[in-house]
């Protein structure tokens, strides 16, 4: 019996050591953990953030809206022939200039002239005619005045009276019937020495010919879709440039306003223009409507032609001293913002030690509505304000506790 307890007390004592070892083992475990999770922690507390800052400035604001589109001459005229017929002549050729009146192509006038003989053949019959009648009218005039006496003396009969009467009026109407004849044989000559003269094509403006679609021995079919023979630009140093206007930009645009385009051509120029015409026709592409905007420009150095695409920047507002910031400082939001909105991650026990914290320090006014980051003191601090006109780069503040020169964040480096 004695021998059986002893052996008992040594398995016991074998047995207490490897609990123990293994209570150990998992303390430290815990310890290891814990201690990670405060690393972690405390790294999270410890990076360093970087702020991009800019300063709030005070100056002249300018206003711009961006439109384009496309140089056109001020006066554009597509020339046709109104009569069908073969081209005999073509007169001019692109770029030619041109002055009112001058002949640019000339039909074939073999049949128009002999149109016109016979119109003047015509013409000429009716004026014998009518000389004719006047004769008789004369003849029958004196036969009537006769015959009105010799019935005042009782010499003739009132048959003989009346017949003379009769042919005295018979007379009078024929030649009334000759002198319209003579009137219509007049209007045909007319109409066809018209249609000979529009025989021959005549520049309507003074200016240049831009496109030319005719050529000699060429038929043309006049009818109501006639094929446009000439294309003609009125004088090339006063142009327009026709620009589309977004419907959002549209109730900023007035007539007056001053503008500066830029062409492909001619990379880093601008040319001044000015607004002189808002149409209220809307314009449809694609679901975006705009508004057709009509510019006045000068090309007295002949360096714009027209076709050339184009994109205006129209001043329509400028604001002086104004208090601005760039636009990146009011889309800029410190990412802890939405760490401490979304509930505290931070909390007590093992799970807040493993989970990093957001970064401390940022102050949050939590209003509502535009705001900035001003940097003060190292610290991140939202300041309200109300934004007024932008360029496109910066935004005029109106209102808001800020002042020139103090720092606007509009980016971070480091840890969020």
């Amino acid at each position: 019996m004695a021998d059986q307890a002893e052996a008992m007390k040594k398995l016991l004592a074998g047995a207490a050591p490897k609990r123990g070892r293994r209570w150990v083992i998992a303390a430290l475990g815990l310890v290891l953990v814990a201690g990670l999770g405060l690393w972690l922690w405390l790294g999270g507390q410890d990076s360093a953030v970087s702020y991009t800052t800019e300063a709030v400035e005070r100056g002249d604001l300018v206003v711009i809206v961006t439109a384009t589109g496309t140089v056109q001459p001020t006066t554009e005229v597509e020339v046709s022939s109104e009569l069908s017929g073969t081209l005999a002549s073509v007169e001019v050729d692109y770029n030619d200039a041109v002055a009112v009146g001058q002949v640019l192509a000339q039909l074939d006038t073999t049949k128009l002239q002999a149109q016109v003989a016979n119109a003047e053949a015509s013409l000429a019959g009716a004026k014998a005619r009518v000389a004719q009648a006047q004769a008789t009218v004369q003849e029958t005039a004196a036969e009537y005045r006769r015959a009105v006496e010799l019935d005042r003396r009782g010499i003739t009969s009132q048959t003989s009276l009346d017949t003379a009467s009769a042919t005295d009026a018979r007379a009078r109407a024929a030649l009334q019937s000759a002198e319209a004849d003579l009137t219509l044989a007049e209007a045909n000559l007319s109409l066809q020495r018209a249609d000979l003269e529009t025989a021959t094509i005549r520049s309507p403006i003074r200016g240049i010919v831009l496109d030319r679609a005719a050529e000699p021995g060429q038929i043309v079919a006049s009818s109501l879709s006639a094929p446009v023979l000439f294309t003609l630009a009125e004088d090339l140093s006063r142009m327009e440039l026709q620009v589309d206007i977004d419907e959002a930009d549209i109730g900023q645009v007035v007539v007056g306003n001053q503008a500066d385009f830029t062409v492909e051509a001619y990379q880093g120029r601008k040319f001044p223009a000015e607004i002189t015409q808002l149409r209220y026709a809307p314009e449809e592409t694609d679901g975006v409507v705009t508004y057709k905007g009509v510019l006045r420009v000068d090309n007295s150095e002949g360096l714009l032609r027209p076709g050339m695409t184009a994109t205006a920047d129209i001043t329509v507002k400028r604001v002086e001293a104004a208090l601005s910031v760039p636009n990146a400082a009011l889309r800029y939001t410190p990412p802890q913002t939405a760490a401490s909105t979304s509930g505290s991650r931070s909390g007590s026990g093992l799970l807040g030690m493993l989970m990093p914290r957001a970064p401390a320090g940022a102050q949050s006014s939590g209003s509502a509505g535009s705001s900035v980051w001003v940097l003060r003191g190292g610290v991140p601090v939202e300041v309200p304000v109300v934004a007024g006109d932008s360029d496109g780069k910066r935004t005029e503040l109106r209102e808001g506790e800020i002042a020139e020169g103090d720092l606007v964040i509009t980016d971070q480096t480091g840890a969020e």
